[in-house]
């Protein structure tokens, strides 16, 4: 029988038939799929990635465009050693190789410096003092030894010159001077009117006549919102006493203004008799 034969008149014939061509089409789409993925893949074909780390983001973004690749950033952070706004982190690192096309991820330093509230240090020791700064990224550049009751402990808190309250807002990576108390003194000083002045304004007073704030007392507990309202309507010892350099002054505070302007004149009618 020939086989051509074979192949149109019997139904083994045409079973061979058929696999035949199933076998020509498996491997013709198998030639087709393989160079499609070839094309799809870019087999053999590979970018050295450039070096943008310490680039800023659109100068980076030009350079790896101009490669064929792309460029994400995935993340930031905050260092002072490095320019604002730069990379500083790249994966794939630099000299790798990857396909045209792809994403290079990269963290970036903040383009704006961190900003950190100020704790209140305020009558604790000096080295507590320094180590919560230090946790928050401040650094204490110097110290200046003021008369005090309470040695060791921090009176007042200063940058630039200036003091500067608990909540402040300051730089990460910035500095600040810490006044610290060395004992009593041996000279005499007047104390200050405080009545009317608010806390700050007061504590900064008895600090510029070598004083203590001593303890605080509101006549009312006061709030967030309302705190910054009071004032000092009574002070101990009072205005116009002469005690010793690092004695502690004691404040009393009322949101009602009044009430300190009352007591500032009693105490002043008390003076004059």
């Amino acid at each position: 029988m020939k086989f051509s034969t074979f192949l149109n008149e019997t139904k083994a014939g045409f079973v061979v038939k058929n696999l035949f061509v199933a076998l020509i089409v498996v491997i013709v789409s198998l030639i087709v799929l393989l160079s499609w993925l070839k094309r799809y893949t870019l087999h053999g074909i590979e970018i050295e990635v450039p070096a943008i780390t310490g680039m800023y983001l659109e100068e980076a973004r030009m350079a790896l465009e101009s490669e064929g690749l792309n460029i994400e950033v995935i993340d930031s952070t905050f260092s002072r050693k490095v320019p604002l706004g730069t990379i500083v982190e790249q994966n794939p690192v630099a000299e790798s190789h990857s396909k045209p096309g792809r994403t290079i991820y990269v963290i970036i330093n903040s383009q704006t410096v961190r900003q950190v509230p100020l704790p209140d240090l305020h009558d604790i020791s000096y080295r507590q003092a320094e180590a919560t700064l230090k946790s928050l990224g401040i650094t204490v550049k110097d110290y200046i030894y003021e008369p005090s009751e309470y040695k060791d402990l921090v009176l007042d808190v200063r940058k630039d010159g200036r003091s500067i309250d608990a909540g402040a807002r300051l730089d990460e990576g910035s500095s600040v001077v810490l006044v610290v108390g060395r004992g009593k003194g041996t000279e005499k000083v007047s104390v200050p009117q405080l009545c009317g002045k608010k806390l700050p304004e007061a504590r900064s007073l008895l600090l510029s006549k070598y004083l203590t704030l001593g303890i605080y007392e509101y006549d009312e507990e006061p709030t967030p919102e309302t705190v910054d309202l009071y004032v000092v309507y009574k002070q101990e010892p009072t205005a116009g006493t002469v005690i010793v350099e690092g004695s502690h002054v004691n404040l009393y505070l009322s949101k009602d203004i009044e009430k300190a302007i009352v007591v500032s004149e009693d105490s002043n009618d008390e003076d004059f008799f």
